[in-house]
């Protein structure tokens, strides 16, 4: 349970970046308004995921999944351009992060 609240405070926080994006820096209000919302979401996931998960390992997990999926969804949907460093950045923070997961001891409290 603990890692399927991760993955949906993972993914509402990504949406909420997205649509943060979207709002074009609150122009569009109602994009803004949605980002806020997915951000509650997301940090109330993750205060239960910290009930039992180390909150390194937890940290690590959240951030680094979602810079790799901003950084995926930006060129998919903004088209934005990803060069060579910043795919390996991405590559390296998931090797990371799946590194952290499947070999940390520390995983569930």
């Amino acid at each position: 349970m603990t890692y399927f609240l991760l993955a949906l405070a993972v993914i509402t926080e990504v949406c909420a970046t997205l649509l943060l994006k979207a709002s074009n820096g609150l122009e569009k209000w109602e994009f803004g308004i949605a980002s806020i919302a997915f951000y509650c979401i997301s940090g109330i996931n993750f205060a239960y995921v910290l009930k039992s998960m180390n909150v390194g390992l937890a940290y690590a997990i959240w951030s680094g999944v979602g810079i790799a999926l901003v950084c995926i969804a930006s060129v998919l949907i903004w088209q934005q351009k990803i060069d060579g460093f910043a795919l390996s950045g991405v590559v390296l923070i998931f090797i990371g992060t799946l590194l952290i997961t499947v070999k940390s001891s520390v995983a569930i409290q």
